[in-house]
C-alpha cells in the first residue's frame, strides 16, 4: 500500500482532517469530544488546530519540543519489548486542561514558545534508526492533537521496521480514533481518575469518552494496551474509587492489561497538594491484584517489588525492574515463564534490551 506524506501549506502548516463546515460560516473540529466551533482565524482549545480558508489546519506539523531517546519503561510500557530504547517527541498544546499536568511547560505552551526543533517524518524515523531505537513514541503532550504529523511519522517508522507508541489521554472521537490508532502498535492511556466530577473539575473534560477509547482499543484492535492512573492525594486515591476503577477494568479490559499506579508530585496549578505517599500506591496495587488484575505496577517511587513482573501461575519474578533498569530476566525466547511455561502477554524479543535508564537528547539535522 502506497502512502503520500502531506504537503505543507507553509512551514509547520498542513490541511487538517476531521472537521466539517457549519451553516453560520464557522467550522467544527471533529477530532475530539470538545467539538470546537471556530470562526476564521480562531484556534481550538488545543491551540494547534485553527480555522483557515473554510477548514481546519494543523499548525505544528513537523515541529517538535525536542527529541529524546528514553527507556520504553518510561512511557510506561512494561510488556512491550522491555529494556529497549524509544525515540520520544511531542509538540505543543493539549485537548485537556489538567490542573495537575506534569508536562505543563509543553502541553500549555503556544507552539512558538517551545517548538524549536523541526523534522520531516522521514528524518524522524531515520534518526530513530541511527540511535538504535526499537520504536518511536508520540508523547510529552497528547499526540491526538497532532495526529496528522504522528500518522506520517508512524508510516515512515513502519517503513523502516520500527514500532510505534502513543502516550495519550484517549480523548478522541471515533473516526479520528480509528484513523490514528491504525498506525499505532502500542499505547499507554492515562485514565486520570474514575469519576466524572474529577474529569470535569480538574481536566475540563469528560470520563465517558476515555472509557470508550479503552474498551475499543482492547476489544476491537490489535494495539498493545497499558493504562496509567496518577494517584493524587485527596482527589482520586480513596479505596472506594480505586475499587470502582479496578472492577470496571477487570470487566471491560480483562486481567492481562497492565495497570500502572504512579505517584503525583506538586506541579502546575496544584502546587499545594502533597506528594503521593508510597503507601497509597502499595494499597492501590494490592486492591487491583485482589480484584483479579495480574500485572499491576507502581511508578515514580522506588519500589522493586511493585515495578517487577511476576508469573501469574507460579509467582516467580520473570522481569525484575529497579526504576528503569532491568535485573533478572526469567523469560524464554518466546516470552514464557522459565519456571512453569506460562505465556506472558505482551511483545518480547528473545533477549531483553540493554538501554537501561539513560535519557539522551537527539538533534535532527
Amino acid at each position: 500500500m502506497s502512502f503520500h506524506f502531506r504537503s505543507t501549506i507553509e512551514p509547520g502548516l498542513v490541511q487538517g482532517e476531521w472537521w466539517h463546515a457549519l451553516d453560520d460560516d464557522r467550522v467544527q473540529c471533529d477530532l475530539c469530544p470538545r467539538a470546537c466551533k471556530l470562526q476564521e482565524g480562531q484556534r481550538g482549545f488545543c491551540f494547534v488546530r485553527q480555522a483557515r480558508a473554510g477548514g481546519i489546519v494543523l499548525t505544528s506539523y513537523g515541529r517538535a519540543s525536542g527529541f529524546c531517546v528514553d527507556p520504553i519503561e518510561k512511557k510506561p510500557l512494561n510488556h512491550f519489548f522491555p529494556g529497549t530504547s524509544v525515540l520520544s517527541f511531542g509538540t505543543a498544546g493539549c485537548n485537556l486542561g489538567c490542573r495537575f499536568c506534569q508536562n505543563w511547560d509543553i502541553s500549555k505552551a503556544r507552539e512558538t514558545d517551545r517548538l524549536t526543533d523541526w523534522a520531516s517524518p522521514e528524518r524522524v524515523a531515520e534518526a530513530a534508526v541511527r540511535a538504535g531505537c526499537r520504536s518511536l513514541a508520540f508523547t510529552y503532550n497528547d499526540p491526538v492533537i497532532f495526529a496528522e504529523y504522528a500518522i506520517d511519522c508512524a508510516w515512515a517508522a513502519h517503513d523502516r521496521g520500527l514500532k510505534t507508541v502513543a502516550v495519550t489521554a484517549g480523548y478522541v472521537n471515533p473516526q479520528a480514533r480509528r484513523d490514528f490508532f491504525r498506525h499505532i502498535d502500542a499505547a499507554n492511556v492515562d485514565l486520570k481518575a474514575f469519576s466524572q466530577s474529577f474529569y470535569h473539575k480538574l481536566c475540563f473534560a469528560n470520563l465517558a469518552p476515555v472509557l470508550e477509547t479503552l474498551r475499543w482499543l482492547k476489544q476491537e484492535t490489535g494495539v498493545w494496551l497499558e493504562v496509567t492512573t496518577l494517584l493524587i492525594p485527596g482527589q482520586n486515591d480513596t479505596p472506594e474509587e480505586v475499587a470502582r476503577l479496578c472492577d470496571w477494568f477487570f470487566q471491560h479490559l480483562g486481567p492481562d492489561v497492565p495497570l500502572h499506579f504512579t505517584a503525583f508530585h506538586p506541579d502546575f496549578k496544584m502546587m499545594e497538594v502533597p506528594h503521593t505517599p508510597p503507601g497509597t500506591l502499595h494499597r492501590a496495587r494490592q486492591q487491583a491484584l485482589a480484584a483479579g488484575l495480574r500485572y499491576v505496577y507502581t511508578g515514580n517511587v522506588h519500589d522493586l517489588a511493585g515495578q517487577s513482573t511476576y508469573c501469574p501461575t507460579c509467582g516467580e519474578v520473570v522481569i525484575e525492574r529497579n526504576w528503569y533498569e532491568l535485573g533478572q530476566w526469567r523469560l524464554t525466547r518466546t516470552g514464557n515463564c522459565r519456571a512453569c511455561g506460562t505465556a506472558l502477554p505482551g511483545h518480547f524479543d528473545p533477549h531483553p534490551g540493554q538501554w537501561g535508564a539513560r535519557r539522551q537528547r537527539v538533534f535532527i539535522p
